[in-house]
C-alpha cells in the first residue's frame, strides 16, 4: 500500500502537544490575542459599525484554524432550517475565488472556479441561493436584493468577520479540540479557547457514529453537539453511474485523495466501510485541480470528497467516484432549538 499522505509538520505537532518551537512562538501569540481583544472591542464600543440584516443570521465558524467540518454543518443547517418552514440563503467568502467589489450571487449548479468549491457543493446539496465576497456583509445584502424571499441568512465560516451582525454563533470543532490551546502562530486558535463560552453552540465533528442521543437541552449554554459524518452511495463524477459504497469493498487497486481539512478522516470512512485503499493522497485544502495530480496514479478506481468531486468534472476520469457525506448528530432536537431561537422577537 502507499500512502502520499504527508506527516505532521513540527508546527502541526506542537501546536496540538506544544514544545520548544510553540513556546519560542508565544510572544507572537500575544500580539496575536491584543489584536483580536482589540478588533472586539471596537464592535463592541460602537466605534465599528456591524451591519445588522432585516433577517436573522447564523454563523457557523470554528476557532482553530483550517477544516473541522463546517461544510456538512452548513448543509444541514440550511436543510435543517427549510425543513422547519424557513427560506435559507448562504454567504460565504468565496475562498481562493477573485470577486471583486460586488458581490457574486448564484442558485443551482455553480462553478467551483466563480464561487469557490465550498460555495458551489452548499449550492448543489441545498439548492439554496449563495452569495460571495470577502465582506460578508456585501454578500448578505447581494443575497437579500436577488432573493427577497430569503428569512434567513446562514453563513458559512465567518465567526472572527465581526462586521456581519449575526444572531446565532455555532462552532464546529473536531477531535483535535483546541490543540495546545494558544493562538496563532504558538497555537492553532484563531481567538481564545475561552470563546467557546460565548456561542450558543458547540458541535464536535467525531468522526464515527456516537450511538446514544443527548439528552435534550443538556448542558445548558452553549449546547453541547456531536456530529458525525455518513458516506452514503459514490457517483461517478464522469457520468451518471452510482454504486453504494459497500460494493468497493475487496475490489483491487482502489485509491482515494481528498484536498480538505483533514484528509484522514476522510480515509478512515472509506476503510470503516471494508474498502482497502492501496493508496492514499492527500492534498491541500481547496486544492485547484487545474493539472490532474492522478496521472501517474496506479489504480483502477479513484475515491473522492464531495469538494474535491465538484472541481474534478473537467479532468475527463472515469476512474473518478464521489463519495458524499452526510451529517448525523447526537442531538434529535439541535434544529428545533435552532428555529425557535430564530423566531424569538427581539433582536438587538
Amino acid at each position: 500500500m502507499t500512502d502520499k499522505r504527508a506527516s505532521p509538520s513540527l508546527l502541526a505537532r506542537q501546536w496540538q502537544h506544544g514544545g520548544w518551537l510553540s513556546t519560542a512562538l508565544r510572544p507572537l501569540s500575544a500580539l496575536t490575542a491584543w489584536a483580536v481583544a482589540r478588533k472586539r472591542a471596537q464592535y463592541l464600543a460602537g466605534s465599528k459599525a456591524a451591519y445588522r440584516a432585516p433577517v436573522p443570521v447564523v454563523v457557523i465558524g470554528n476557532v482553530y484554524v483550517g477544516g473541522t467540518g463546517k461544510t456538512p454543518m452548513v448543509i444541514a443547517t440550511v436543510e435543517g432550517l427549510r425543513a422547519r418552514g424557513f427560506t435559507p440563503g448562504v454567504v460565504s467568502r468565496g475562498y481562493g475565488v477573485k470577486v471583486g467589489p460586488h458581490a457574486r450571487v448564484g442558485l443551482g449548479s455553480l462553478e467551483a472556479a466563480r464561487f469557490g468549491d465550498e460555495p458551489a457543493l452548499i449550492a448543489r446539496a441545498t439548492g439554496a441561493p449563495v452569495s460571495i465576497h470577502p465582506k460578508r456583509a456585501l454578500a448578505a445584502q447581494a443575497l437579500l436584493r436577488a432573493h427577497p424571499k430569503v428569512d434567513v441568512i446562514v453563513s458559512d465560516d465567518g465567526l472572527q468577520h465581526l462586521a456581519l451582525a449575526r444572531d446565532i454563533e455555532i462552532v464546529v470543532q473536531d477531535e483535535r479540540g483546541v490543540g495546545n490551546g494558544r493562538l496563532l502562530p504558538a497555537g492553532p486558535l484563531r481567538e481564545p479557547a475561552s470563546r467557546l463560552r460565548d456561542v450558543d453552540a458547540v458541535v464536535t465533528n467525531i468522526g464515527t457514529p456516537a450511538g446514544t442521543p443527548d439528552a435534550a437541552g443538556a448542558g445548558g449554554r452553549p449546547r453541547q453537539v456531536r456530529m458525525w459524518l455518513e458516506p452514503g452511495d459514490a457517483r461517478q463524477v464522469e457520468g451518471r453511474a452510482t454504486r453504494p459504497l459497500p460494493a468497493f469493498a475487496g475490489l483491487p487497486r482502489i485509491a482515494a485523495a481528498a484536498g480538505i481539512g483533514n484528509p484522514e478522516r476522510f480515509f478512515t470512512t472509506l476503510r470503516a466501510a471494508g474498502i482497502t485503499l492501496e493508496t492514499t493522497l492527500a492534498l491541500p485544502d481547496h486544492h485547484d485541480y487545474a493539472v490532474t495530480p492522478f496521472q501517474t496514479l496506479k489504480a483502477d478506481t479513484i475515491l473522492v470528497t464531495s469538494k474535491d468531486a465538484i472541481k474534478c468534472a473537467a479532468l475527463d476520469d472515469p476512474r473518478l467516484w464521489e463519495v458524499p457525506v452526510r451529517a448525523g448528530f447526537s442531538d434529535p432536537q439541535l434544529f428545533d432549538w435552532l428555529a425557535q431561537a430564530l423566531r424569538r422577537p427581539a433582536r438587538s
